[in-house]
């Protein structure tokens, strides 16, 4: 064995952290990214915040201006292709040329500027006025809705509960969700707090006992059953009844007035007290978390029958490097370790702008190609979504296929039509009968729930007749393809169906 020194090269692609926070940029939402950003304007002093005019006054924008282009970030879409008014550029994993030569689709600035489906059948169970003068209300601008959690503090106040009662009610109020149910595990809340579990068990029945009726029960039978209680309306038929919710959820009727020790006439009463009760006793306060769904990128159609694919400016962050800061700072005499800050600081500053940009140019890309691809689901309406796939909008646009994934997550387009999400444009694709063109299983499974909401009490369709109808649309499609969908609609069995119609008949 000797020792010896060998020189060889090679190729290795290095994931550096810039790129590393670049492609973490591309999958965030548009609230992740604006968190990410503030963080981002608290690290670095050389960042900050740009003002729309800021935006507005580029010299890139001016000069689009005056060369009377659109600078909106707007591309506009036909049957027959697309005409970007923007053009592409490359893809963050991968360089790639520009598809059409032009303009970028998002203009939103170079490193040193701003950055910038509804169902008929459910088979499945204030404006602020300004301010000032006579007008001005303002206790209206200190109220806020109450929440469960805040509603139920305040009877615990009242309730007389000694320190170490109030102390176990305030942990069982924690674990309480936005519905009204305890979702807290007794035997867990005894140990943590040191508590009998006897005691701990007690304080929830008095808890229990809170406005609304039913709050704190930990299964829906037991609220049902506290609100029956109330009622006075709780006997051993009553019971029985909710002891087999299965069955009403099957409409089931014979089976259940057995069960209940009743007949057919008795059960359908006790059904009727059973749907005037409230099986979220908490639906009515204000929710702790409100998430707003934002849309990345708004679709309108145009007269001319072509769709415009914008931008939304207002969820993209707009931050600029402070250049004059930099220069005056770096005038300064420093150590070589500040000298080292204040330069990872502006490079930081500077790709972090580049990135952001290119983000917005790579979600342009990708939706305005999903618009040219699914322009029958705009003119037409779900029926005619067409099967695509990742692959096929990655090859188009010369981006790969995980740029692509990144990109539709957690992202949303307003069109039209509605709010969707960008990957509900992918679907798989259901062979045609005869070799014809593919059908996109979102199209099929839109066209089974259209079939059975048109259903009828003489005519409830089974699965294999679905099948039969389908392939006369062309569709070639499987019996337990179409009962896979249709559980994914949570549309029951055509036995539970046919009860359904016939009760309500």
């Amino acid at each position: 064995m000797r020792q010896n020194l060998d020189m060889r090269q090679g190729q290795s692609l290095v994931m550096t952290p810039q790129l590393q926070q670049a492609i973490k940029l591309l999958q965030l939402s548009n609230q992740e990214l604006a968190e990410f950003v503030e963080a981002e304007i608290e690290r670095n002093p050389l960042l900050e915040r740009a003002e729309a005019d800021q935006a507005q006054a580029t010299p890139e924008n001016n000069a689009r201006a005056e060369d009377g282009k659109d600078t909106g970030g707007r591309t506009e879409l036909g049957e027959g292709g697309a005409r970007e008014i923007g053009a592409a550029s490359e893809a963050l994993d991968a360089p790639s040329e520009d598809v059409n030569n032009g303009d970028s689709a998002a203009d939103t600035g170079a490193a040193e500027r701003p950055s910038g489906p509804s169902a008929d059948t459910d088979w499945s169970q204030a404006g602020s006025g300004k301010g000032g003068g006579e007008d001005f209300d303002f206790e209206s601008r200190l109220t806020s809705e109450k929440s469960l959690r805040e509603h139920l503090s305040d009877q615990v106040m009242l309730s007389g509960f000694d320190p170490a009662r109030a102390l176990i009610a305030a942990r069982l109020i924690d674990d309480t969700d936005d519905a009204g149910y305890c979702r807290a595990d007794l035997d867990d809340v005894a140990k943590a707090l040191g508590a009998d579990i006897a005691l701990v068990e007690d304080v929830l029945a008095t808890c229990q006992q809170f406005d609304p009726t039913g709050v704190m029960a930990r299964s829906v039978p037991e609220c049902m059953a506290l609100q029956l209680a109330e009622r006075n309306r709780l006997d051993p038929a009553m019971q029985a009844l909710l002891d087999n919710l299965d069955l009403v959820a099957k409409h089931d009727l014979v089976k259940l007035a057995s069960k209940c020790g009743v007949n057919k006439s008795e059960i359908g009463d006790m059904l009727q007290e059973l749907r005037a009760l409230t099986p979220r006793p908490g639906g009515g306060f204000a929710s702790d978390v409100t998430i707003a769904v934002a849309p990345d990128v708004f679709v309108r159609e145009l007269p001319s029958g072509m769709y415009a694919v914008e931008l939304n400016a207002e969820t993209l962050p707009r931050v600029l490097m402070d250049k004059a800061y930099y220069a005056e700072v770096t005038a300064l005499p420093m150590r070589d370790k500040e000298k080292e800050f204040i330069s990872e600081c502006a490079a930081n500053a500077s790709w972090l702008i580049k990135s952001l940009d290119q983000r917005a140019r790579t979600i342009m890309k990708v939706a305005s190609e999903i618009v040219r691809q699914q322009d029958a689901f705009f003119a037409n309406g779900v029926a005619h979504l067409r099967p695509l796939n990742l692959k096929q909008v990655a090859d188009v646009i010369e981006m790969h296929e995980s740029t692509v994934s990144r990109v539709t997550a957690n992202k949303y387009m307003a069109t039209p039509r509605g709010m969707f999400e960008l990957k509900y444009f992918f679907s798989a694709a259901i062979p045609a009968t005869g070799g014809g063109e593919a059908h996109s299983a979102e199209a099929v499974r839109h066209r089974i729930k259209h079939l059975i909401d048109e259903e009828v009490l003489e005519n409830v369709l089974s699965d294999d007749q679905i099948v039969d109808i389908l392939r006369e649309y062309g569709i070639d499609i499987a019996r337990r393809t179409v009962a896979k969908y249709r559980e994914s609609l949570n549309i029951p069995s055509s036995v539970q169906r046919r009860r359904i119609l016939k009760r309500s008949a």
